[in-house]
């Protein structure tokens, strides 16, 4: 990949020049080793997690557990019922996990 020097945005290579979509800076392509069209993806290292319950990040907010008492819950709506029907709004404790829904 090459960078365009005046806007810092991704050339394009194209008949022989590498010309920037933004500013519209083209430069000739000397040296055709840098250049290089592949059919091929290379392999990148891929690092494969084993516990993906840390993986998935949601808002929180202070809400009283009805089990535990904990204070705080993530918090998420779906929509259960038609569509002119307002949003359920789902609450899982950050202690003990209970799950539990709450309508509007």
């Amino acid at each position: 990949m090459m960078f365009c020097p005046e806007c810092k945005s991704l050339m394009m290579a194209s008949a022989g020049k590498l010309r920037c979509k933004k500013c519209g800076y083209i430069k000739d392509i000397s040296d055709a080793t840098k250049l290089q069209k592949t059919k091929e993806r290379t392999d990148k290292e891929i690092i494969i997690v084993d516990d993906d319950t840390h993986l998935i990040t949601m808002p929180t907010t202070t809400v009283r557990c009805p089990e535990c008492g904990n204070r705080t819950a993530e918090w998420w709506m779906r929509q259960l019922r038609s569509a002119d029907e307002s949003e359920t709004r789902f609450y899982r404790c950050t202690k003990c996990k209970f799950t539990w829904r709450e309508y509007d």
